[in-house]
């Protein structure tokens, strides 16, 4: 029985088109600046953002971090919403290698509250951190792929202006906020100091992602990349499997939000499976499974009994996510097991 799996948009693997792109890779020594496939993804990257330069990097979490490094120094303060990538999901990471505290805010749906954000920026007294960057998440994995709006983004830079203070975006499914609102990576991005984007999800590059900023900014970044140990030789490879999925994976990302939501609406309809379907707005569906009784791993594991591979990642909380993988025929399968799987915990 072939096994669908809905765990991550990671588990996307290069096509034939990709791999034969990765093989013709034309390939330099990055460290010395020499990749031309990597300095050609870099140009076209600043070019989507509307920024001055951008910088291949290895992962997501790297991206993140580098940011972070180059915007503080040790004993900042770094803002964000609470479930937010960069607070749960990085090992620690701002202060292991950054040497800074992250101070978590509650959201809706991801979103912060531009008066209570202002409220939690440091005074500027000798007893406290000091503020220095607002960290954003969009799409926002936790709440299960939400959109940050815009006019939102908007008042948070205007109060990050008024404080002098940095904007970072984890954008690692910007991409999928993209294309389900119709507004520019350009568009999203001019509001931040700092942005990244991951390759390796939606887009269905095999590694990869980049960070994209001003030249100064860029220019710590470098540093900061190369003291983690990211620097890369001939990356090219890689750079061209992200210039392919970005031809020709982008704009496709539609049809994942659309699976997405027929897979919500319909397993909101069975008994014990609660959707929100306002936070089915691109690719990820959450579930929360606590009217059934049992625990979320349990269901998981009946799920997989039927094909279906889905992530218990909290003990009433059950994960999907639709990617480049997943056929509409995979769609109606999953369907089919979950109403299987409510009927026999029902």
């Amino acid at each position: 029985m072939e096994i669908i799996d809905l765990r991550s948009d990671t588990l996307t693997q290069p096509d034939e088109g990709m791999r034969q792109a990765m093989a013709a890779a034309e390939v330099g020594d990055d460290v010395f600046g020499e990749d031309p496939t990597v300095n050609l993804l870099q140009k076209k990257i600043a070019e989507l953002t509307g920024k001055d330069a951008a910088l291949f990097v290895c992962s997501g979490t790297m991206a993140n971090q580098i940011s972070i490094n180059a915007h503080t120094q040790p004993g900042d303060e770094v803002i964000c919403e609470e479930r937010a990538h960069i607070f749960n999901y990085e090992a620690g990471a701002p202060a292991m290698l950054s040497g800074v505290q992250v101070r978590p805010l509650p959201g809706k749906y991801g979103v912060l509250d531009v008066t209570e954000t202002e409220e939690a920026i440091r005074p500027s007294n000798h007893h406290f951190p000091q503020t220095r960057l607002i960290a954003l998440e969009n799409t926002h994995n936790r709440w299960g792929g939400t959109i940050y709006p815009l006019d939102e983004i908007k008042k948070m830079r205007k109060l990050a202006k008024k404080n002098d203070l940095k904007m970072h975006l984890d954008g690692a499914r910007l991409w999928n906020a993209s294309v389900a609102t119709g507004i520019s990576l350009k568009e999203f991005a001019k509001h931040f100091d700092s942005v990244s984007l991951c390759f390796s999800k939606g887009l269905g590059a095999p590694i990869g992602s980049v960070v994209a900023g001003d030249e100064e900014f860029i220019d710590r970044a470098h540093y900061y990349r190369k003291a983690y140990g990211g620097g890369m030789r001939q990356a090219g490879i890689l750079a061209a499997a992200a210039l392919y999925a970005i031809e020709n994976n982008f704009e496709r990302m539609a049809e994942d939000h659309r699976r997405a939501r027929v897979l919500a609406e319909a397993i909101n309809e069975m008994p014990g499976f609660v959707v929100n379907l306002l936070t089915v707005q691109t690719n990820i569906v959450i579930i929360d499974t606590s009217l059934t009784g049992h625990p979320a791993p349990e269901i998981a594991d009946k799920l997989l009994e039927l094909g279906v591979r889905v992530l218990a990642f909290a003990q009433t909380r059950i994960r999907m996510v639709t990617h480049l993988h997943i056929t509409d025929k995979d769609i109606d399968r999953t369907i089919e097991a979950f109403k299987k799987t409510s009927h026999s915990i029902n």
